[in-house]
Formats: structure tokens, C-alpha cells, sequence
């Protein structure tokens, strides 16, 4: 089987670095890795003379200015099928696979399958920055979701609990699915969207035990004010292929802190005009 992992990335460059570490000490290296530059020129410089060789593909911003989160993965899919991949494997940026992470998507890959496995959320670096011998021991995988245990694979799984952090799809899978709809620009809602189109089309989604990802430390903003128009876009994106809508959760934040209030004759969500977004905050 022919491994891919895909990547995208738009600054972040030492979490990038050290994903590409944690792929070549894996006990199953990819045979193609695929990053995905967002008007990220100097990623390939930070990639460059290490292992495993990166294939950076360069995308373009839209004339919104959202990252082309949705665009970006497929443009990586599609580089990958091109060279003859047969399992998919994305990865977020911040995303340290564990050492068997490839080789255990890789053992239980069928088509029809949506392959999820663990995350655990790291706190800050100590002095020197993370190592990869210790990533395990520093925090447990996120209680949010399903953790079987090694050699264990849930079915059956809740498509709403999906996430775009690690999984992994067959060729003929990442086919039936469509991949990521690129209407979707900016932060939000296109993983979402991701995960209803692959239920609709008759995938399954599974727990993988054993396939652990650590996801590094960066600040957040919570709510996310600073991506509040991507997500009323997005949702109402959402909203209108779905007839529902997504990160529910935020919007109510958003309306306690008076940015947004909710038309309930028409089940909508719609920026204040007094509201202040521009208030610096940190990254998502």
C-alpha cells in the first residue's frame, strides 16, 4: 500500500518542522508527503534536506483573503492520487503523528471507511521544545472523542464527532466522498461538511486505536472572534446545503459577548453592526 500525508500549512514552521521529524522516526514512513503552501513561500526552505522529502504545492488565497482550507487539502489529494497514492493520511500542521500512526491507518485501511484515531492536545514545550520520545507521557488523547485501545477499531461512529486534525480515507474512498467542498473559505464548517457528505454517501466512520497524533501547543482565541465572519459564512454555507447549522456552540458565545444575534423566523445568524472584532487576538 502506497501512503500519502498530506499537510497544509501557512506559517507555523517549527510545528511543521517537527511533524516532518515525527514522520521519519515513524515505524512506517510515507512513500509521498504532500504540504500544501497557503502564500507560504518559505515552507519549502523549512522541509528542504530533510527526511522524509516533502512535495510542497503551492495555493493561492482567494480573493476573500480566507485560507483555502477546503481547496488546499483537495489540491493535495489530487497531487497524491496523481502519483499513484492508495491511502490518504492528513494531517493538521500542529499534528506530531505517534511512530505508528501510518503503519496502523495502513493496517486496518478499507474502502468505505472513514479513519479517525486519537489526539491528545500537549501543553506548552519546556525549555528546548518538545521531544518525540516523550510526546505520550505529556498529556492523555482528548476525552471528546472515542479511545479504543491499541489493536481496537470502533465502527459505527457519530459522523458530528469527526475531525480533520488525523484521518485517513482509500483512494476509492476520498473518490465516492468528493473531497472537501471548496465553497468553504476561511476558518470553519468544511470539515463538517466533509464528514455529513461522506454519511450521506455511505461511509463509515471508525475509531483506530493505536494511531495516536499529538497535537502541539499554540494559543487560541475562545470563542474564535477573530474568525466571526468566516463562521457566519461558512455556516450559513452549511446551513443551506444541511438545513442546520454548525459550531452551534460559538455562535451562542458570540451572542453572549454582543456580536451576533439570532433570527429565530428564519434560523439565522447575523453580525452586529456595532460589534468590534478587530480587538487583537490569538491564532486559532
Amino acid at each position: 500500500m502506497r501512503i500519502a500525508v498530506i499537510t497544509l500549512v501557512a506559517g507555523r514552521h517549527r510545528h511543521l518542522a517537527l511533524q516532518q521529524r515525527g514522520l521519519a522516526h515513524g515505524t512506517r514512513r510515507p512513500d509521498h508527503y504532500v504540504v500544501v503552501a497557503m502564500d507560504d513561500p518559505d515552507a519549502e526552505g523549512v522541509l528542504r534536506g530533510h527526511p522524509p522529502a516533502a512535495d510542497v504545492v503551492a495555493v493561492a488565497r482567494t480573493g476573500g483573503g480566507g485560507l483555502p482550507l477546503a481547496a488546499a487539502r483537495n489540491a493535495g489529494a489530487r497531487r497524491a492520487l496523481d502519483a499513484g497514492a492508495d491511502l490518504l493520511v492528513f494531517l493538521d500542521v500542529d499534528c506530531v503523528p505517534g511512530p505508528d500512526l501510518l503503519a496502523r491507518y495502513a493496517d486496518v485501511a478499507e474502502d468505505g471507511a472513514l479513519l479517525c484515531g486519537t489526539v491528545a492536545y500537549l501543553p506548552p514545550p519546556p525549555d528546548g521544545g518538545y521531544r518525540l520520545d516523550e510526546l505520550s507521557r505529556l498529556a492523555p488523547p482528548h476525552p471528546g472523542r472515542p479511545v479504543p485501545p491499541e489493536g481496537e477499531v470502533l465502527t459505527g461512529g457519530d459522523h458530528r464527532l469527526f475531525w480533520s486534525l488525523s484521518f485517513a480515507v482509500t483512494a476509492a474512498t476520498w473518490e465516492r466522498t468528493g473531497g472537501f467542498c471548496e465553497d468553504y473559505t476561511g476558518y470553519g464548517g468544511e470539515d463538517t461538511d466533509f464528514a455529513r457528505t461522506a454519511a450521506a454517501r455511505g461511509v463509515d466512520l471508525w475509531w483506530v486505536g493505536g494511531a495516536p497524533a499529538h497535537h502541539q501547543y499554540h494559543p487560541v482565541s475562545r470563542p474564535p472572534v477573530e474568525h466571526l465572519d468566516d463562521i457566519l459564512r461558512n455556516g450559513a454555507l452549511f446551513h443551506d446545503r444541511w438545513g442546520e447549522w454548525p459550531m452551534e456552540g460559538w455562535l451562542r458565545d458570540f451572542v453572549r459577548l454582543g456580536l451576533v444575534s439570532h433570527d429565530v423566523r428564519t434560523d439565522s445568524w447575523h453580525r452586529k453592526e456595532t460589534a468590534d472584532t478587530d480587538r487583537p487576538g490569538p491564532p486559532g
